[in-house]
């Protein structure tokens, strides 16, 4: 199983690759300047998954919460689901205020090679040019985009736990929200946003994960999943690690397609190709043991150290995290708690990573180890409350997210 995953995981990422660095319309191939890549590092991204169709004629307010500061914002656009080229004819970007409302002065066109609009080709991503200007850590920055005539799957996040803004025409720069009436809880075809720090050595993290790490139960729209609870941790510790990526998906798995694109598929173009990024967080495979598709501790291990092959062939660290207690939860039985303890076992004694974050240890009841505690049990008994959350941020090691390599 191990070299059956192992091989479907490369060809998975050559078309990837590929797909991120193919060459953009001749108007903007032939501006200065690349666009599928970026310099800095990455302050904010949410992994990119198929949503439903696109709609023409939209206007969409992005409100995402950075991570690190610094200067010349880039925002990447995505139509890594698409089936035919998405145009986006006016891109800006603000500080927000409050709802769909920018604070005065803030609001700034982005560019593509200079120019104002730009169409990125199906399975594509392309950055913008940067901003002039220093962007604060912990931003709530608005990223607003218009789609003159989309048609077929959009790109996005489905899962926010963040509400955005919806118009009908062309509303992108304006700082008022009076236009902006409908609202999502979805970002659509934005999944990255990069600065560059004031200090060349700053790094970011990359957490890569499911609907715990996606922050599922967390409070919507107060920024409590576990990586913002990290990134605030970072943005007061004497480290260079300061920028965060959040890129759970909601029942992602690590071996299967389904809920997303499984992590080893989605490795790539979701932690690897994001501008600065150090160390590699995974926190995934409690999809892989609940799914009762017969997975063996021995198969979700091979993907583990797929994974971490890969992100040390790229010169990242990599830090992995014990998978939590879900008893309680429908598809719990004994038969997934043994492949738990199996999993937890290996990454527990493993040299393979770098560090190990010890989530279970974190979570679990002292009275019921299968269990979540219930202080930190949102009441599905597999997903924390914000208090988890916020005690399995507070757990992890800073010092050992960085490494030697």
């Amino acid at each position: 199983m191990s070299g059956r995953i192992g091989r479907g995981c490369r060809v998975v990422a050559a078309l990837l690759t590929a797909a991120v660095c193919q060459s953009l319309p001749a108007q903007a191939a032939a501006l200065p300047g690349p666009v599928t890549r970026a310099t800095g590092v990455v302050t904010w991204a949410a992994s990119a998954d198929r949503m439903s169709e696109g709609a023409a004629d939209e206007s969409y307010r992005m409100i995402v919460h950075t991570s690190v500061g610094g200067s010349g914002l880039r925002v990447r656009v995505t139509n890594a689901f698409g089936d035919r080229p998405l145009t986006l004819d006016s891109v800006w970007a603000g500080r927000r205020d409050h709802g769909a409302a920018l604070r005065h002065g803030s609001n700034r066109r982005l560019t593509f090679g200079g120019a104002r609009s730009v169409t990125v080709p199906p399975g594509a991503v392309v950055w913008s040019d940067p901003l002039p200007g220093t962007l604060p850590p912990g931003t709530d920055l608005a990223v607003s985009l218009h789609t003159p005539h989309a048609a077929g799957p959009a790109t996005g996040h489905g899962m926010a736990m963040q509400t955005s803004y919806t118009g009908r025409g062309d509303h992108t720069a304006e700082e008022s929200g009076a236009d902006w009436t409908g609202t999502t809880g979805s970002w659509w075809y934005l999944d990255a946003v990069s600065v560059r720090p004031s200090r060349a050595a700053v790094r970011a993290v990359a957490a890569l994960g499911d609907s715990i790490t996606d922050g599922w139960h967390s409070t919507t729209d107060l920024n409590r999943r576990w990586p913002d609870y990290l990134a605030r941790r970072l943005n007061t510790a004497r480290t260079d690690l300061k920028g965060v990526a959040n890129e759970g998906i909601s029942g992602n798995q690590v071996l299967a397609d389904g809920a997303g694109q499984s992590a080893l598929h989605r490795l790539d173009r979701d932690v690897l190709s994001l501008p600065g990024v150090r160390t590699v967080f995974l926190f995934e495979g409690v999809n892989d043991i609940k799914a009762h598709t017969g997975v063996t501790a021995a198969q979700l291990v091979a993907g583990y150290r797929e994974i971490t092959r890969r992100a040390h062939a790229a010169g990242k660290c990599v830090v992995a995290a014990t998978v939590g207690p879900f008893k309680g939860w429908p598809d719990w039985d004994p038969a997934a708690e043994t492949v738990r303890r199996q999993v937890n076992r290996y990454l527990r004694t493993t040299r393979d990573v770098d560090a190990l974050a010890d989530f279970d240890r974190v979570l679990r009841s002292p009275y019921d180890p299968e269990r979540i505690l219930p202080f930190f049990d949102d009441g599905d008994h597999l997903h924390p409350n914000d208090k988890g959350m916020q005690a399995m941020a507070d757990a992890v090691d800073l010092g050992r997210l960085n490494c030697a390599r």
